[in-house]
């Protein structure tokens, strides 16, 4: 099949943008394949993997585009590169984003040319910690979207910031807004006088987009890396996130959001919290703590707001053929959520994100009992755009799972918001009805629950996505919980 290569000198994106640029050029009608990337070694790693010769002479500082499609999809696919990067070009050139490399070639210089006081570092793990320090030692906070940086490096860093009094926000931080700034993957919510701490990002979304479905805003949300709360890290941007916030005279409470926590560090950081002066409330996931959705309407009540009833649009649907849970997520921490709820009535639920170890998937990810998979994990983003970007991986496993006579029920997550897919219920919504097709053909009935995080600002549009999905014989949920909570029950011999 014909294919298109080229090498762009000195022509720099940042790996974010780059996600969506891609994710534009590979859905182009015609196409079958296509990375648009920077030329680091892991990036032309994976674009040699999908069969393409790449450049000898590339480089980390230049963009290789790579095409593969029938003639017309070539064409297509290259004008839609051009009209993605004119995009960023234009988008550059009016709030001072990425495009072509600027005369500053470092985030040294770029931080001492402007009052910068907070940096957003996107590159290659092994290249992050450098530019996070150079920020550092300036005096600014770092919002470290990379992954793949090593746990001492990341205890580095934070020890570093301490010493500079700035914030370290990651690794792998994919969300935050701080004074009404969404970055990364984050929601379209009402600001208010709640902060959030997050050792996760999908986390922090389903926390803030239930608050602002209570009608309560957020103040600024705190990303400090999902494993901030780990016996490593210890909790040492958390400490300081909590101090920013406890400062912050727009701030009345704090939420702490986090996958399961080490227990000591968490009863430090419990200790630390009471003495700010700011109520601090706990949304740490683990057995037997409160599931996201309970401690956020604790927090609700402990600071006289009502609790509404979570938006949800079921549909009617027969209990389940199959005998298993198949939860197939973005969202690592949802994904979690679902595992603990789902293992209190089930039993060990196999995944590539464990709750222990003896519980760890496969390579292949295949089990017949019970399974959730996150296909944002670090594992499955390699070198391609996160799951919430390009969903191609989690589309092709529900078809798969509808073939499968083991598998009873789908529980599905979708997240909207800035960063993600543009139009992402579509795809999803059409997924679910060749998915419920196919095991009618084969005389199963395969219920679809859908975890939908999203806010009524969200540029995707909530309702529309929630009846999309809801069309094509889907249950939507805002809680992630509540939707656990109904996936199991369609399971057979699990009915309420």
């Amino acid at each position: 099949m014909p294919e298109h290569v080229e090498l762009r000198r000195g022509a720099y994106y940042d790996s974010v943008s780059l996600m969506q640029v891609s994710r534009a050029v590979a859905s182009t009608p015609g196409v079958e394949a296509a990375q648009v990337a920077m030329a680091t070694e892991l990036n032309t790693e994976v674009i040699a993997g999908m069969g393409f010769a790449v450049p000898a002479e590339a480089g980390p500082n230049d963009l290789v585009v790579a095409i593969r499609g029938a003639e017309e999809g070539l064409a297509a696919g290259r004008a839609a590169l051009d009209a993605a990067l004119e995009e960023l070009k234009s988008a550059g050139a009016h709030a001072g984003g990425f495009g072509e490399a600027p005369p500053r070639r470092t985030l040294g210089g770029a931080i001492a040319a402007s009052d910068a006081n907070l940096a957003l570092v996107s590159v290659p793990g092994q290249h992050a910690t450098v530019e996070a320090l150079d920020a550092i030692h300036r005096g600014v906070s770092v919002m470290l979207f990379s992954d793949n940086v090593p746990v001492e490096d990341e205890v580095r860093l934070k020890d570093a910031a301490a010493v500079a009094d700035v914030l370290v926000m990651g690794p792998d931080c994919g969300t935050a807004v701080v004074g009404g700034v969404a970055l990364g993957f984050a929601n379209a919510v009402r600001q208010g006088q709640v902060g959030i701490v997050a050792a996760s990002g999908t986390g922090a979304q389903q926390v803030m987009c239930l608050l602002d479905a209570a009608g309560v805003g957020v103040s600024h949300c705190l990303g400090v890396g999902g494993r901030d709360l780990s016996a490593a890290v210890s909790g040492r941007s958390t400490k300081q996130a909590l101090a920013a916030l406890a400062a912050d005279e727009g701030t009345t409470s704090v939420v702490v959001v986090s996958k399961p926590p080490a227990d000591e560090v968490l009863a430090d950081l419990q200790a630390y919290a009471a003495g700010l002066g700011v109520p601090v409330h706990w949304a740490t996931l683990g057995a037997g703590r409160p599931d996201l959705t309970a401690a956020v309407e604790s927090a609700l009540e402990a600071e006289g707001h009502g609790v509404p009833q979570w938006p949800s649009w079921p549909v009617d649907q027969a209990t389940a053929s199959g005998p298993g849970l198949r939860g197939l997520f973005c969202g690592g921490t949802l994904a979690d959520e679902a595992m603990l709820i789902a293992a209190e009535r089930l039993g060990g639920i196999r995944s590539n994100i464990p709750l222990s170890p003896e519980l760890a998937l496969g390579p292949d990810l295949r089990d017949p009992g019970h399974v959730v998979i996150d296909f944002g994990d670090d594992g499955l983003t390699q070198g391609r755009a996160h799951p919430m970007i390009d969903p191609s991986l989690r589309l092709e496993r529900i078809a798969a799972e509808a073939r499968d006579e083991t598998c009873g029920v789908l529980l599905l997550d979708l997240v909207l918001g800035y960063g993600a897919h543009q139009d992402p219920a579509d795809e999803l919504a059409a997924a679910v009805r060749g998915a419920r097709a196919t095991a009618a053909e084969a005389g199963r009935e395969l219920p679809v629950v859908v975890s939908l995080t999203g806010a009524e600002g969200d540029p995707q549009g909530l309702k529309q996505c929630a009846t999309t999905l809801q069309e094509a014989g889907a249950s939507v949920f805002l809680s992630n919980a509540q939707a656990t909570r109904h996936a199991l029950s369609l399971l057979p011999g699990q009915e309420n």
